[in-house]
């Protein structure tokens, strides 16, 4: 399915500012959180908010959960400090660092080199850190094949729809939703931009947050669209829009028995117990490689969702 075999169907977010939500979030049902130290933090408040996110990284239980911590971006003042003190406080306890409004592949290179440094520095296991790297401008777009070349740390690529909107002077504050007056999608070019990007270099696509928080419904809606596409998961920012994230970017149940079932003929059918045959039928379907290679994908969505199937396999009587 991916390069990496963590889960990240929902990846809530968490500002760095607010020991409350710190802790609450280590309860919830999210695959990923990522602790917040860019636009949910407020300037003044940002150096306590690292001492809070190496408290509760070192402190609470993150168990089955990603941990992320979202740095400032490179054009800030901030970016420096927000990953030595991080990772030199908490780099044990630490899964990736998210490098927002990524522009080229010189930016995810120093964030590679920086934690190579450090993780030399305390003795960590070099290159164990990944790095998801954020587009949410032109730049970063027209630059995505780089950003995502850039380093084998990077794990995966994010749609950062609200500074992207501001980026192109798009007419609309409706940030993740669908525009009325713009008869289709507007992210549609964007998304399928990153999601090539992403899989040409076996790497994760991640879609952006949906503001409306109560509106779980249209969560729902924004998140279907970029699930058929083929997208892995979903920003998160509120708790009440994780079951739905976890619901969307998991397979139907009935289509990841398919999948399972598919796998199963296809290797009976070609082993030479079965025949060694290339295409066969399963019920009124025909299989062959194709098929145990769009199985493989659905197949790996669901047992990284934790999903059991529910039919078997059985061979036919010879």
């Amino acid at each position: 399915m991916t390069a990496v075999g963590r889960p990240r169907r929902s990846c809530l977010a968490v500002p760095g500012s607010s020991v409350k939500m710190l802790g609450k979030a280590q309860g919830l049902p999210a695959d990923q959180v990522f602790l917040d130290l860019e636009d949910a933090v407020a300037p003044l408040a940002k150096p306590d908010a690292r001492k809070n996110i190496v408290a509760a990284l070192n402190e609470g239980d993150w168990t089955g959960k990603t941990r992320v911590v979202r740095v400032n971006d490179l054009t800030t003042p901030w970016t420096y400090r927000d990953v030595i003190d991080v990772v030199e406080g908490a780099g044990v306890n630490l899964d990736c660092i998210m490098l927002p409004k990524a522009q080229d592949a010189g930016q995810v290179r120093w964030l590679d080199l920086t934690l190579t440094q450090v993780e030399k520095t305390l003795g960590l296991e070099v290159g164990r850190i990944g790095i998801e790297a954020q587009i949410e401008n032109a730049a970063g777009l027209v630059n995505v094949d780089a950003i995502a070349a850039a380093s084998p740390r990077v794990e995966t690529i994010i749609f950062g729809p609200a500074d992207f909107m501001a980026s192109i002077n798009m007419k609309s504050l409706a940030v993740g939703a669908l525009i009325p007056d713009y008869p289709g999608d507007p992210y549609h070019y964007i998304l399928m931009r990153i999601l090539m990007a992403a899989r040409m270099h076996d790497k994760q696509a991640i879609d952006g947050p949906f503001l409306q928080i109560r509106d779980v419904d249209g969560f729902r809606d924004v998140a279907k669209r970029s699930a058929a596409l083929g997208f892995d998961g979903k920003w998160v920012l509120h708790p009440g829009q994780l079951e739905a994230a976890n619901e969307v970017y998991s397979p139907a149940q009935d289509d990841y028995d398919h999948a399972e079932l598919i796998l199963d003929a296809y290797q009976h059918y070609t082993s030479e117990a079965g025949g060694k045959l290339g295409a066969v039928m399963l019920g009124d379907e025909m299989i062959d490689e194709a098929s145990r290679k769009m199985a493989l994908v659905i197949a790996a969505k669901g047992r990284a969702a934790g999903m059991v199937r529910t039919s078997s396999f059985t061979p036919p009587a010879q």
